[in-house]
C-alpha cells in the first residue's frame, strides 16, 4: 500500500478515510546543522521515520502527509539558512490541515515532530485542537519515542543533540551524499556555551549555546549502521503507538455548555 500523502490520488484517499486511516503530519525545521549537514535536516529526517513507521503499520492504515519544513527556529538565525515562523503562525497552519482532514472525514491526527524548539509549542496546539475539533491530535517528538534503544547505539551522547553523532548517523544511513564528510572535523569540538540553569527557562540563540559552528555533539562518531539501527527502533515503537487505543480515544468534550 502507498504510505506517501502525495503520491495518493484524491478518490485513494477518501477510501483511506473511509477505512479509518490515521493520517500522519511530520514536521521539522529549516535551519543551519552545521558546516556538514544540510538545513532541512529535522524536517527529513522526522518524514523519513514517518514513512517507515507507516510501513510497518499496515493493517490501520496509516498515511503520512509531505513535511511540514518549517518551524520555531529563531534561536539558529545567526548561523544562517534558517527559516523560522512564530507559534501563531504554526497553530493557524495546524489548525488548518487539521480542520482539512475532518472535513474528509479523517477522524484523528498524529505529528511527528523532529526539531526541539517545536516541542513546547506543538503541546500547547494539540490540546487546543483537539478542545476545538473534538478529536484526538497527538505529537510525539521521535528521539522520545526510543530512547533507551538510541542510548544504547550511540557512543559519545547519551541522546540527540543538534547536527551530532545521531543525526549524522541518520543522514549517513538515509542519503550519505547529502552528508559533507569533508566538513565533520571542522563540525567537531570547541562548542560549549552558556549553560542553562536547571529548572528555569528563557531564550538562548545557539550562538550562545554552541558558538563556534552551532553543533552540539560530536558527529565524528557516527556511522550508517547506527544510523539504521535508530531508525528502525524508532519505526517500530512509532507503529505501535500508531496501534494503541490509549491515544485515539475521542477527547472529553470538557468544554461544552
Amino acid at each position: 500500500m502507498e504510505v506517501r500523502w502525495e503520491r495518493c490520488t484524491g478518490p485513494e484517499l477518501k477510501a483511506l478515510a473511509e477505512k479509518g486511516a490515521l493520517p500522519v503530519l511530520p514536521i521539522g525545521s529549516l535551519e543551519q546543522h552545521g558546516p556538514h549537514l544540510p538545513v532541512w535536516t529535522d524536517s527529513f529526517i522526522s518524514h523519513a521515520l514517518s514513512v517507515a513507521a507507516a510501513k510497518l503499520a499496515t493493517d490501520i492504515p496509516a498515511i503520512v502527509l509531505p513535511p511540514l519544513w518549517t518551524g520555531l527556529s529563531e534561536h539558529h538565525l545567526p548561523f544562517g539558512g534558517t527559516i523560522t515562523i512564530d507559534h501563531a503562525t504554526l497553530h493557524a497552519l495546524l489548525r488548518c490541515i487539521v480542520r482539512s482532514l475532518q472535513a474528509q472525514d479523517f477522524t484523528r491526527l498524529l505529528i511527528v515532530n523532529g526539531h526541539g524548539g517545536n516541542i513546547d509549542p506543538l503541546a500547547v496546539s494539540v490540546r487546543e485542537l483537539a478542545h476545538e475539533f473534538g478529536m484526538p491530535v497527538v505529537t510525539t517528538t521521535w528521539p522520545n519515542v526510543a530512547p533507551a534503544e538510541i542510548a544504547r547505539t550511540l557512543t559519545t551522547q547519551p541522546g540527540i543533540m543538534h547536527a551530532c553523532e545521531g543525526e549524522t548517523a541518520m543522514w549517513l544511513a538515509l542519503d550519505e551524499g547529502q552528508v559533507r564528510k569533508d566538513k565533520i572535523e571542522e563540525a567537531a569540538g570547541g562548542n560549549a556555551g552558556t549553560p542553562s540553569p536547571a529548572g528555569y527557562s528563557r531564550f538562548y540563540s545557539f550562538a550562545e549555546r554552541a558558538p563556534r559552528t552551532g553543533v552540539k555533539g560530536d558527529p565524528r562518531a557516527a556511522t550508517a549502521g547506527k544510523g539504521q539501527a535508530m531508525i528502525d527502533a524508532v519505526a517500530k515503537n512509532l507503529a505501535a503507538a500508531m496501534k494503541d487505543p490509549a491515544l485515539w480515544t475521542r477527547p472529553e468534550q470538557v468544554w461544552k455548555v
